[in-house]
């Protein structure tokens, strides 16, 4: 079967009603399957991570500041707690130094923070949020040609 498979004309693209050559156990004999549905079964079969760093902070009092861990240049995942809702909380960026093309950092919260502070530590900020409602989230992505954040999400 390897022999009749290399004498096929390869293509450079697929698209969903394309079909595929593959070898089925479960009824022990080649057969075809649409490309649609390889690609549902991927979808199912390969698990997905962000690798994204989880730090947590459960600030107790307005006028908190929760300070981003360095991590090496590690996408973050914020999961920020508050206590109750407070009037006014920072959230200060990793410093430039450990900064990497494409980081991230997901912030979410459970409690409103009515002004919102993101401080930039050496890197430039762009378009964070100034208010924080309970249960929404922000996402920034780092520039490393820019120095910058920008917001994403």
């Amino acid at each position: 079967m390897t022999t009749q498979l290399n004498q096929l004309t390869q293509v450079a693209s697929v698209a969903a009603g394309d079909l595929s050559v593959l070898w089925s156990q479960q009824n022990g004999d080649a057969r075809v399957a649409p490309m649609s549905v390889l690609a549902a079964y991927f979808n199912t079969a390969v698990v997905n991570t962000d690798n994204k760093v989880t730090q947590y902070a459960s600030p107790n009092a307005t006028g908190f500041t929760v300070t981003l861990t360095d991590s090496s240049g590690a996408s973050l995942f914020l999961l920020l707690t508050p206590t109750g809702t407070f009037a006014t909380g920072t959230i200060t960026m990793p410093a430039l130094a450990n900064c990497i093309d494409k980081q991230e950092v997901l912030v979410t919260t459970t409690q409103t923070v009515t002004s919102l502070t993101v401080a930039p530590n050496g890197n430039t900020v762009n378009g964070a949020p100034t208010t924080l409602t309970a249960n929404t989230f922000f996402r920034l992505r780092f520039d490393a040609v820019n120095h910058a954040w920008y917001r994403v999400g």
